[in-house]
């Protein structure tokens, strides 16, 4: 680089730099404001790094973070916040347009949201091109007769999963089905009902549950998992993130 060129660098970092030193005072100034002693604790994480990759017109991804659940489930701690700095990344450093972002949180990632737009939204988008995304936060849960391992959605029951579950296996079969030049899964969530980010129905022990994932044979598909079927995703308690 040129001197002007290394100069010119130097100041758009510190620009940056400065603007997110505004924007966390700024929301530390609205927690005060508004009587809390702080607002969630800023993890290392939470800042994405100043260097952008070239934005991707044919890059599309699905977000979903539930934290809270309408059936009185545990808390996943921290889901939501996963979800929304995971947005982030994708959208202001790895080159997803915003409007190629779907964020399914709580309430808006109920059993048809999910089909709405892994089963419709998404085929409709892809094509040979296309690079795909798929984040997900939050509780799964094993049916101990079956040994399906389901994602849990908003509305979901541990006692119904067939009914109101997502299996794993209709996951993988969608994504297996689309034209798209690469998908990479992110599962911040675990299916041995024996706690962390899974849960099971009331009366059933935890179970080993074996999740087939013919995905891992796929040369355009990789999956990344907080933990096998036998562990036990957590949490970052200081962080306020799960582990993942």
């Amino acid at each position: 680089d040129t001197p002007r060129t290394s100069d010119t660098k130097k100041a758009l970092v510190d620009a940056v730099k400065e603007a997110m030193q505004q924007v966390e005072a700024q929301r530390q100034s609205d927690a005060t404001a508004q009587g809390t002693t702080s607002a969630t604790p800023q993890s290392d994480v939470d800042s994405p790094p100043t260097v952008m990759a070239p934005v991707n017109s044919n890059a599309y991804a699905i977000v979903v973070g539930i934290e809270d659940y309408r059936t009185h489930l545990p808390s996943a701690d921290f889901a939501k916040h996963d979800a929304t700095i995971m947005a982030q990344y994708l959208e202001q450093r790895m080159g997803y347009p915003a409007e190629h972002v779907i964020l399914l949180q709580n309430e808006f990632a109920t059993r048809t949201d999910l089909e709405k737009y892994l089963e419709t939204w998404l085929p409709n988008q892809v094509d040979a091109n296309s690079s795909v995304f798929i984040y997900y936060s939050g509780h799964g849960a094993p049916d101990p007769t079956t040994g399906d391992a389901y994602l849990v959605p908003y509305n979901g029951d541990p006692a119904f999963l067939q009914s109101t579950g997502y299996a794993m296996t209709r996951l993988y079969a969608q994504l297996s089905q689309l034209p798209a030049k690469d998908v990479t899964v992110v599962l911040d969530t675990c299916f041995s009902g024996a706690g962390g980010r899974s849960v099971i129905a009331q009366g059933i022990r935890p179970a080993v549950v074996t999740v087939n994932d013919p995905l891992l044979s796929s040369e355009t598909i990789a999956v990344l998992s907080a933990s096998t079927s036998e562990q036990i995703s957590s949490t970052h308690m200081k962080q306020h993130h799960g582990l993942l």
